[in-house]
């Protein structure tokens, strides 16, 4: 029996059973002679409509050749599917599986993975602030924390002020990181788009300026814009970069949220910024270097190490912008179909955009029957599409799928894989 059949074979379903107690009556002596005419026995009515059931019989043979004509869809141009049943673990379709394709930003599906199996739902990322070398200065230890927000900096000053009554300066050690900060392949000119920022190991709201979430302008120098906004609450204008001293006193230290948390922020609007910064943080867990190529190697190691068949798979990156990148759609949806299963990855399906709803997928599937029931990570570079997920069908049954296209046309091709998702949505 195949891994997929006896983990699909555990599904659960949970009920909700309301309790309802009855009230005593008050004068019970006056009005206890009184004789009652039997209860009223009410027949149970048929049902009109039974639930969908995850365990009816389905044919997956019949769906699968339904479904086999729209992966032909010549605006798929070079396509790779794979979609899986999460009840039998049976594939229902697949279509050039096992070809690396271009995934674009489903890249981060992987790094959600590694990062979960290797660190578990609840990991933090610990900020330390430390005495600096000079008299009355404090050096900030840049973990790899880009959630950083307003809120906790200004718990951080508050605690600095308790333990060191005066500060003259605010530094910050950034060497915890390696590398390059703007990847290869990347465009200068997308920090200003606001889908990168210099990759250094603190950043306010993930380097954005003007706003806390979104594709707005980033800041090409985020560590130190963290360094000023800590030295402005503690009234201090000197700041700089420098290296934490060896053993120094902590004076104040902050925790990001947790891994799930940050996860579901990077996958809702696909942070190209978060991302990466996951991947740093599976590498320095691993003894690899916090640069692109400790980061990548640490998270294919990861997920081999997990029991997923990274054959042919490259990465360059943690976020998907690299085209060198190289991802099997079969890699994808069996990460999908254990996420869909087991409770150690689950938390992935959880932060998936819903069609028509939420995060990258909100302007998406207009009056499709997938709009509301189609879970996924979206992917798009030039030329490049991709859709990897979870949908439930009418008859109640849970499908993973992931979807590549390369060399296509990107708004064709997200129209004909949203029309694939919505056909298996109706079974």
């Amino acid at each position: 029996m195949s891994k997929k059949a006896w983990i699909a074979a555990a599904a659960a379903v949970g009920v909700i059973v309301a309790g309802v107690a009855g009230t005593g009556v008050a004068y019970q002596e006056k009005y206890s002679s009184l004789e009652h005419a039997p209860a009223l026995t009410i027949t149970e009515p048929s049902p009109l409509l039974e639930p969908a059931r995850a365990t009816a019989p389905v044919d997956n043979a019949a769906l699968g050749e339904r479904l086999a004509p729209l992966a032909q869809n010549e605006a798929l141009a070079d396509f790779g599917v794979q979609i899986t049943d999460a009840v039998t673990g049976e594939t229902v379709l697949e279509q050039n599986a096992t070809e690396a394709l271009r995934p674009a930003s489903s890249t981060k599906v992987l790094t959600a993975a590694a990062a979960i199996a290797d660190l578990g739902h609840d990991d933090r990322i610990i900020t330390p602030v430390v005495r600096g070398e000079l008299p009355n200065t404090v050096v900030m230890k840049a973990a790899g924390d880009v959630w950083l927000d307003d809120a906790r900096l200004d718990d951080l000053a508050e605690q600095i002020s308790a333990a060191m009554p005066e500060v003259s300066g605010v530094f910050i050690d950034t060497s915890a990181w390696s590398g390059e900060t703007i990847l290869e392949g990347w465009d200068p000119q997308d920090i200003d788009a606001g889908f990168v920022a210099p990759l250094e190991p603190a950043m306010l709201y993930g380097a954005r300026l003007g706003a806390t979430t979104g594709d707005v302008p980033r800041s090409h120098t985020p560590a130190r814009d963290v360094a000023q906004g800590l030295a402005q609450r503690l009234g201090v204008s000197t700041v700089g970069e420098a290296s934490a001293p060896a053993q120094a006193e902590v004076v104040a230290e902050t925790s990001s949220p947790t891994l799930v948390e940050r996860i579901s922020a990077m996958m809702e609007d696909s942070d190209n910024v978060m991302a990466e910064a996951i991947g740093r943080e599976v590498a320095l867990h691993r003894g690899y270097t916090a640069d692109a190529a400790g980061a990548t190697q640490a998270t294919l190691a990861a997920l081999t190490e997990h029991g997923l068949n990274t054959s042919g798979v490259e990465i360059f990156d943690n976020s998907g912008l690299s085209v060198h990148n190289r991802i099997t759609p079969a890699l994808l949806d069996n990460i999908l179909y254990e996420a869909a299963t087991e409770p150690l990855l689950r938390p992935i399906v959880a932060s998936l955009p819903v069609a028509g709803g939420t995060g990258t997928l909100a302007e998406r599937y207009g009056d499709l029957p997938g709009r509301g029931w189609v879970r996924a990570k979206t992917g798009t570079l030039d030329e490049t599409s991709a859709l990897a997920g979870v949908v439930t069908a009418t008859n109640g049954r849970v499908y993973t799928f992931a979807m590549i296209s390369n060399g296509s046309d990107v708004l064709a091709a997200r129209k004909a894989m949203d029309t694939l998702a919505s056909a298996l949505r109706e079974g």
